[in-house]
């Protein structure tokens, strides 16, 4: 079996709780029980770590998530992130049913929402 040398991914942030809060509910992930306010961490794989900084975000991310809706459409997933306190960036969604939504989180971090498995099978 091979192990990912990729143990984290890390993310600046103001409010290290609040916006792993943020992805925990998105993703149906846990946050760490051990997590605090200077260092909060959404256990996936790899893990979504989130450090405390005092600095707002100020430009555009160089590295994005790419979301695939574990259940569901890609329109309800959007819809979901949003009632979570997301806002939509940039929609690419497509006529025929193709194409992603780029999304922020509560604090300014760049997101895509891809169709699901079933809806690229269909």
């Amino acid at each position: 079996m091979t192990t990912s040398p990729v143990r984290h991914l890390t993310f600046d942030a103001r409010n290290p709780l609040v916006i792993a809060a943020f992805w925990s509910r998105l993703t149906g992930f846990p946050v760490d029980a051990e997590s605090d306010e200077e260092e909060a961490l959404v256990e996936c794989e790899p893990g979504l770590l989130f450090i405390a900084v005092p600095e707002a975000k100020t430009a555009k991310n160089r590295l994005h998530l790419d979301l695939q809706p574990p259940a569901g459409t890609r329109d309800e997933y959007v819809d979901k992130a949003v009632e979570l306190g997301a806002t939509i960036a940039a929609d690419h969604r497509k006529p025929d049913g193709t194409g992603w939504v780029t999304l922020r989180d509560p604090e300014g971090n760049e997101f895509c929402v891809e169709r699901s498995a079933a809806e690229r099978a269909g």
